[in-house]
C-alpha cells in the first residue's frame, strides 16, 4: 500500500478562465510544485502536447506526469470518432509513463460558462445512459487494450454530478472503467464522500483532494450561481484549510489499500490565494494524514 502525492496547476492557471494566471509559466508550476514537495503535475492546457518536449521538461524538476484530463464527447459521437480523437492524448500519456486518462462528459456541460447557473446543467434520459454507458465501457476496454486506464471524473455542470449519477455510472459500466474519486465535487453536489468511497473504492484510480468552505457553498447554492463564479467567491481550497474530515477519509483509504496518485486539485484565484502558500499547505496536510494512518509515500527513483 503507497501513494503517490501530485498536484493540478489549478491552483496557479485555470483552463477554463485563462485570465486567472495567464502570465504564469510552465515551468513557473513546476519550480514550485517541487519546491512545496510534490512527486508530480497533471497538465493542462498550457503544457507542450509534445512527450519529446515535456520529458525533458519534467526531468529537469525531477517530476512525473500525473495524468492529463480528455474532454468526451461520446453523447454526441461515434464511438470510432472518440477513438479517433483519444488516442493521440493516450498516446502522449503513455509516453509520459503514466497510466491513467481522466474522462469526463463534455456534452452540454455548463461548469465552465460563468453566465449558467448549475441548475441548467444536462440530465439524461434512460436511453441516453443506456446508449452512452455502453460506448463508455466499449472506450475503456479501447484504452485498456492500449495500456491505459480510462477513469471517469464526476465534476459539477455535467451529466454525472450527484451521488446517484455516480452510482449508476459504476453499475451501468465494465470494470475496465475507473473512477476518479473528488472530494469537491461530491461535497458540492450533496454526497458524502466517505459514504460514496466506501461504496465505490474498489473503481478508484486517482483521489482529487479539495476542501470546500461551507458558508461560501452554501451562498452559492441558495444563489443558484454558476460554477466559475463559485471559484471565484472561493469555494474551494487545499485539503485541511476547509469543512471536510480529510482524516476519516485517509483512515478509509489506507484500509482499502488504495495504490495510486493522491492530487491536490484546488482551484482558487491565484491572485487571492497564493499558489505556493495553499500547495505547500495543501502538500504537508497529506503527508500527515498518509503518515497517521501508515500509508507509504513513493518518493521518484
Amino acid at each position: 500500500m503507497s501513494v503517490k502525492i501530485g498536484v493540478s496547476p489549478i491552483s496557479w492557471t485555470n483552463d477554463d478562465m485563462p485570465e486567472l494566471g495567464k502570465d504564469t509559466t510552465v515551468e513557473h508550476c513546476l519550480t514550485e510544485g517541487k519546491q512545496a514537495g510534490y512527486r508530480g503535475f497533471e497538465l493542462g492546457g498550457k503544457w507542450p502536447k509534445d512527450s519529446e518536449i515535456l520529458r525533458p521538461l519534467f526531468d529537469k524538476y525531477s517530476m512525473d506526469v500525473v495524468s492529463s484530463w480528455f474532454c468526451g464527447g461520446l453523447l454526441a459521437d461515434s464511438l470510432e470518432d472518440e477513438i479517433e480523437r483519444i488516442t493521440p492524448h493516450m498516446n502522449l500519456l503513455k509516453d509520459m509513463g503514466t497510466e491513467v486518462i481522466v474522462y469526463c462528459e463534455m456534452d452540454s456541460c455548463v461548469h465552465g460558462d460563468i453566465s449558467s447557473p448549475l441548475s441548467k446543467r444536462p440530465i439524461l434520459d434512460d436511453g441516453q445512459w443506456e446508449e452512452w454507458t455502453e460506448k463508455l465501457s466499449q472506450l475503456a476496454k479501447y484504452t485498456l487494450s492500449n495500456g491505459m486506464k480510462l477513469a471517469y471524473h464526476h465534476h459539477m455542470g455535467t451529466v454525472v454530478q450527484i451521488e446517484e449519477e455516480i452510482d449508476k455510472l459504476m453499475a451501468m459500466t465494465t470494470t475496465d472503467l475507473g473512477l476518479v474519486f473528488d472530494t469537491g465535487h461530491l461535497i458540492y453536489a450533496g454526497a458524502d464522500p466517505l459514504e460514496v468511497y466506501k461504496k465505490h473504492n474498489d473503481r478508484v484510480m486517482h483521489i482529487h483532494c479539495k476542501d470546500v468552505r461551507g458558508e461560501i457553498l452554501n451562498h452559492s447554492l441558495d444563489t443558484d450561481s454558476s460554477f466559475l463564479n463559485s471559484v471565484l467567491s472561493g469555494v474551494y481550497t487545499v485539503p485541511g484549510d476547509g469543512d471536510f474530515n480529510f482524516s476519516e477519509l485517509f483512515k478509509m483509504v489506507g484500509e482499502a489499500n488504495f495504490s495510486g496518485w493522491v492530487v491536490v486539485e484546488a482551484e482558487q484565484d491565484p491572485a487571492k490565494a497564493h499558489p505556493l502558500t495553499y500547495v505547500t499547505m495543501g502538500y504537508k496536510n497529506i503527508k500527515s494524514y498518509c503518515e497517521k494512518f501508515g500509508i507509504q509515500i513513493e518518493e521518484r527513483e
